[in-house]
């Protein structure tokens, strides 16, 4: 049962530090009995800085906080408007490989994206979904123990002029989309539910339990 079970938690605006150490915490003292678990987000503004992210490609933060995080890839902006989708999930027992699961993620983004009659692709060379040139989705993930954490994010209905002040995942010059740019009717909350359906049934889950508050353990 547990394999074919998720848990998925609707958290609203949750800080990043925070949201990042229960993810780590979840992550450390999960075991092989431990649910998978899909948590539903937005984010303050922030910039955060993957391992592999380069200080010259955050030109002008201003006041905004750059995190250095553990995730892959480089840099890129979280705000209101955008959707957080963090999958805390036993790779090992789904007996995904990382690029297989990556490909999972990106093929429910763009099955997403095509309900709202948004053509959409994935990019083998640098990982995400793109409408054209122009990128929608970011993802970044970190593996532990055969788990992963962090997730994607999907620019729904957003600010998207801070990314004007980054070179977005480390390319200088890339565009940023969002969906509410070729579809008025979306919304985060709908988005949000159909999105989550679709990571539901491609990651192989057949049963989906919805959950609210807190997240990950509690302190001992």
């Amino acid at each position: 049962m547990n394999s074919n079970t998720v848990i998925v938690r609707t958290l609203g605006s949750q800080e990043y530090l925070v949201t990042w150490l229960a993810m780590q915490q979840f992550t450390n003292q999960r075991d092989q009995d431990t649910l998978d678990e899909i948590w539903v987000l937005e984010h303050p503004p922030v910039f955060t800085q993957g391992q592999n992210g380069k200080s010259e490609h955050v030109h002008s933060p201003g006041t905004l906080p750059v995190v250095q995080t553990d995730r892959g890839g480089q840099v890129t902006y979280h705000g209101p408007g955008q959707l957080i989708i963090y999958t805390l999930i036993d790779l090992r027992r789904k007996k995904f490989t990382t690029r297989q699961f990556v490909t999972l993620l990106e093929q429910s983004v763009v099955q997403l994206l095509a309900t709202y009659h948004v053509s959409a692709k994935a990019k083998c060379e640098a990982p995400g979904v793109y409408i054209a040139d122009k990128k929608i989705c970011s993802i970044g993930l970190r593996i532990r123990r055969g788990c992963s954490f962090h997730g994607l994010a999907l620019n729904v209905a957003m600010d998207l002029r801070p990314f004007l002040s980054i070179d977005p995942c480390g390319f200088p010059g890339l565009k940023m989309a969002q969906l509410t740019e070729i579809n008025k009717t979306a919304n985060i909350k709908s988005v949000a539910a159909k999105l989550v359906e679709h990571l539901r049934i491609n990651l192989g889950y057949t049963n989906k339990l919805i959950a609210k508050g807190p997240y990950g353990p509690k302190e001992p």
